[in-house]
């Protein structure tokens, strides 16, 4: 069984029609899910909730400004509006981006416990929120919090953050560079938004490697990237968990980006993973195609249960 953490509450963080970050992404991914051969193996899980989550708010605070949260609070108390002109937050968003948070704790401490996969089926996203600042589309950092709560747990030294989106996870390096007993790794199309992600960016302790690639890459271009500097610069850090930034905008078919992956290749993606370890914590970040969003998600986890 593969624990997928889930609330329809991640519906309510509400982005307006025409917005790409949109509920209806994780209901197309739910459904898939459902429908699976493997459907029987996934043990769905509620997330705590935020009052019962006794860390939740002294790791928020480990990754974000206490001004920022409580701007982000203020605007959501008094009706909702936006963070940047990407990022919308809605009256109940504050709440729910707390629940995410939630739910990715829970989901190191499924991965914890069991020594086996675990997956994050949350909204809002995180990898782009930074300490002082929401932005693209992204509220609070879920990745850096989980790896920080990961270090409190009893026998985790060393979290590696491999982040797969097509995007440069801004937020999430800016705010683990400095822990050395943080690594993070992020491949993502270069140029495009955030305009981050240098390759000559190392962290502050080694701990970072950006590996930007052009528009129109596919897996010719990904998996010599995955095999012969991924895994090996994860497998030098020997890290206790593995949290993965699980973005699958970089489809062929996204709206957001222009890599020419395939749902199949984040199956590839995760059994390099699997090689490693199979204490990974998978979470969503984005996917704006809710077909081949789907089907990746459906890629994934199978690999985790074969």
């Amino acid at each position: 069984m593969l624990p997928v953490i889930y609330s329809d509450e991640f519906l309510d963080h509400k982005t307006g029609k025409y917005h790409p970050e949109k509920p209806e992404r994780l209901t197309a991914i739910a459904n898939a899910l459902k429908a699976a051969t493997f459907a029987d193996k996934i043990d769905w899980r509620s997330p705590t909730a935020v009052s019962e989550q006794p860390l939740l708010m002294s790791m928020l605070v480990k990754a974000h400004s206490p001004a920022y949260i409580k701007k982000l609070w203020q605007i959501a108390s008094s009706g909702g509006g936006p963070l940047d002109g990407d990022t919308p937050v809605s009256p109940r968003s504050y709440d729910v981006a707390l629940l995410a948070v939630s739910a990715w704790l829970d989901g190191v401490e499924a991965v914890l416990k069991s020594a086996n996969p675990a997956f994050v089926l949350a909204r809002p996203p995180g990898h782009h929120a930074e300490s002082d600042a929401g932005m693209g589309f992204c509220l609070f950092s879920n990745a850096a919090i989980a790896a920080f709560f990961a270090l409190e747990q009893p026998g985790i030294n060393r979290v590696a953050i491999l982040d797969w989106d097509v995007h440069h996870g801004n937020g999430t390096q800016a705010i683990v560079e400095t822990e050395a007993r943080i690594a993070y790794c992020s491949l993502h199309q270069y140029p495009c938004y955030p305009g981050t992600g240098r390759a000559t960016e190392r962290g502050f302790h080694n701990n970072v490697l950006n590996l930007p690639v052009p528009p129109g890459s596919d897996i010719a271009v990904y998996q010599p990237l995955f095999e012969r500097q991924v895994i090996p610069f994860l497998a030098n850090f020997q890290a206790d968990l593995l949290i993965v930034s699980a973005g699958y905008d970089g489809n062929a078919d996204d709206p957001l980006a222009s890599i020419n992956l395939q749902p199949e290749d984040y199956a590839l993606f995760t059994n390099y993973c699997l090689g490693l370890t199979r204490k990974i914590l998978f979470g969503l970040e984005g996917g704006y195609d809710f077909d081949t969003l789907s089907q990746s998600v459906v890629a994934t986890i199978e690999s985790c249960l074969l």
